[in-house]
């Protein structure tokens, strides 16, 4: 790599960042409900507005930056959320916060949409799979860095500062970028699905909020069954129409293929179990392990160094194996990692290397899946289609986070209740809930690396 293009991945790594350094919300969400005077169930919609939004815009992006330059699409996105995060800063009360944070998330589509694209172009086409290592180190970095800097931005500014502070990385990342090379000249000529893309927004947005919403029940089944009814109709709508369109957003004779189609349901199934981690690690670190809020945060990241450390590796494993081997492998490094961590008893904290320990098994286990399932979508889907393809990639993280939400808060509270009404202390019901809901991600993230394997036999 030539220092020109080395200074280029630099900045494309410093505009992607931004993106994942929103985990630094998270720690902002007691501070944002204080300010508005918020019930601390309100905060979750800072979270649904937000990626509902790029969810459910990602694939229609990464198609434009096919057509129109993934370098120009990704450039627009940088300084959208430039405005986005100022606004999200600045914004007098909730309703304009969520209003922002919708915004912020068209911004998020715009960059993710194309960076993967942009990344795998700076490399030849036989070290592509190290060129995804780097771009799934650079995701990481920016995931880890998150909690520990909005810690400290709230602590010296208020919940405001974990929105501005992107705004100066996203704007020397444009000020010093330049324009990449053209797309094919066959592709400029390509139009853009728009039907297409509607029918795939509504029933992406619709499809998640139903996930939502199966946690609230109890408050009405009518709307429940309203959005799932609009997604079903929406995303069938989709796939007749993409069927049949001259320049479909994304082909669905792709996912006629079972070891595609299986690849992609085991990257969902791998980002749901993930999701465990964030949903219940910083209950048991506070409660149980006795330690402070931030030391149980830069525990938690240690998730991500793991995924940190095996980001490169993977690159260079897939050039040699099989990339369905070095997926299965990693699914299942996850999925030890997740019954490790469901066998943590009170106190651990004596033994730090019993909690450190699973964490970073179980990060580098996800960090080797990503890369591998990365490296095979890529190469299915031509190299015109560059951004669809990245775009699918960061599609399938979202719909894993979303369903985990959703998924494994019903797991915890159905065997958390059954101690609480046989009298079991609060403490000791939770427990028992942490311990089940750890135990089932691992059989699910076992089951994605059976998935995975299967995808070896048309690798090999």
């Amino acid at each position: 790599m030539t220092p020109q293009q080395a200074f280029r991945l630099v900045l494309v790594g410093l505009g992607t960042s931004v993106v994942p350094l929103d985990t630094a919300v998270n720690i902002a969400f007691p501070e944002i409900t204080g300010s508005f005077g918020l019930p601390v169930a309100m905060i979750q919609w800072v979270v649904i507005c937000y990626v509902l939004t790029y969810s459910s815009l990602m694939l229609a992006f990464g198609r434009v930056g096919d057509i129109w330059s993934h370098a120009r699409v990704f450039r627009v996105g940088l300084l959208w959320s430039s405005l986005a995060y100022l606004l999200c800063a600045a914004a007098p009360n909730y309703g304009w916060l969520l209003f922002c944070r919708f915004l912020q998330g068209i911004g998020a589509s715009l960059i993710v949409s194309c960076a993967p694209a942009l990344v795998t172009g700076l490399f030849p086409e036989n070290r592509r799979s190290r060129a995804v290592g780097i771009f799934t180190l650079m995701y990481a970095i920016g995931s880890a860095a998150g909690p520990l800097l909005g810690g400290l931005l709230v602590q010296l500014w208020g919940w405001p500062a974990v929105f501005w502070f992107r705004a100066p990385l996203a704007l020397i990342a444009v000020l010093f970028s330049e324009e990449r090379p053209a797309t094919p000249q066959r592709a400029m000529r390509d139009p853009l699905d728009i039907i297409g893309a509607v029918l795939l927004a509504v029933g992406m947005s619709t499809f998640l909020l139903t996930l939502n919403r199966l946690q609230h029940l109890e408050e009405g089944l009518l709307l429940a069954m309203l959005l799932a009814t609009t997604a079903a109709i929406s995303l069938w709508g989709f796939v007749r129409w993409e069927t049949h369109a001259a320049q479909p957003i994304v082909s669905v004779r792709l996912f006629r293929s079972a070891a595609f189609t299986a690849l992609n349901l085991a990257s969902v199934l791998l980002y749901l179990t993930s999701f465990a981690i964030l949903l219940l690690g910083p209950y048991y670190l506070v409660l149980f392990a006795g330690l402070s809020v931030p030391v149980a945060g830069g525990v938690l990241g240690a998730s991500f160094l793991g995924s940190l450390i095996a980001s490169p590796l993977a690159g260079r494993l897939v050039e040699h194996i099989p990339a369905g081997r070095v997926a299965a492998l990693g699914a299942g490094l996850g999925a030890a990692g997740l019954w490790l961590i469901g066998s943590w008893e009170p106190g651990a904290a004596q033994r730090i290397i019993v909690i450190l320990a699973p964490l970073i098994l179980q990060g580098f286990g996800v960090g080797l899946f990503q890369v591998a399932y990365m490296e095979i979508v890529m190469r299915t889907l031509p190299r015109a289609r560059r951004g669809v393809a990245g775009s699918i990639a960061m599609l399938s993280r979202s719909v894993g986070v979303v369903t985990g939400a959703t998924l494994l808060t019903l797991v915890f509270h159905t065997f958390e209740r059954a101690p609480l009404a046989a009298g079991e202390l609060p403490a000791a019901s939770f427990l028992t809930g942490f311990k089940a809901t750890f135990w089932f991600a691992g059989v699910l993230a076992a089951l994605a690396g059976l998935l995975a394997a299967a995808v070896t036999r048309r690798d090999a």
